[in-house]
């Protein structure tokens, strides 16, 4: 796949297949990730890999709670707020795998180079077939000691990127994108 045609066509997947993701192909995008640019080429991120759905429900359930506990007022608030709120929502759209991009310690450029790594693993989900989504609800709780607690992870790490990965059910649909405002100097 041309590198633009990923690119323009990788979509935020929200409905996926039961079908699971085997070791091979989650080890190729994990390969995709670590050739991500980093500052200093620190290469700080760790990959835990879930693919056991009890814990995922568990996380989407204490992740929803924590959300609302602490989610500030915004122009989302009220829409976060109802989806949150039923219970019937999953936050990782039961997708069959969480890869959580985290860095191993505290540093200046940590987001930046997770970041990097995780949109390096999004493309090549998407080349292979698969998709993906930056589930953002789960950000703050798995950055908590009783998130961190859930998937062992040390004190120390710093969660940044938890991304689903799945066969999606349907293509997303494509959406329009804003002109960007360029503005040339020289």
């Amino acid at each position: 796949m041309d590198i633009n045609e990923a690119i323009t066509g990788r979509r935020a997947v929200r409905d996926y297949t039961e079908q699971a993701i085997d070791e091979r192909t989650i080890r190729s995008l994990i390969d995709a990730a670590i050739h991500a640019p980093s500052a200093v080429n620190q290469q700080p991120w760790t990959f835990t890999v879930v693919r056991d759905q009890s814990v995922l429900d568990r996380i989407s359930h204490d992740a929803k709670a924590h959300m609302l506990a602490t989610m500030p007022a915004g122009p989302h608030s009220d829409h976060f707020q109802a989806l949150l709120d039923d219970p019937g929502f999953h936050i990782f759209y039961r997708a069959p795998v969480l890869i959580l991009i985290a860095a191993v310690a505290e540093g200046s450029w940590i987001v930046e180079d997770c970041a990097l790594a995780a949109e390096n693993l999004m493309l090549a989900a998407y080349a292979a077939g698969l998709g993906s989504c930056w589930i953002g609800f789960a950000q703050t709780f798995l950055n908590s000691a009783e998130g961190k607690d859930v998937l062992g992870l040390p004190a120390a790490w710093v969660p940044v990127a938890p991304i689903i990965v799945g066969h999606p059910k349907a293509a997303p649909p494509s959406i329009l994108h804003k002109e960007p405002e360029i503005r040339w100097i020289g």
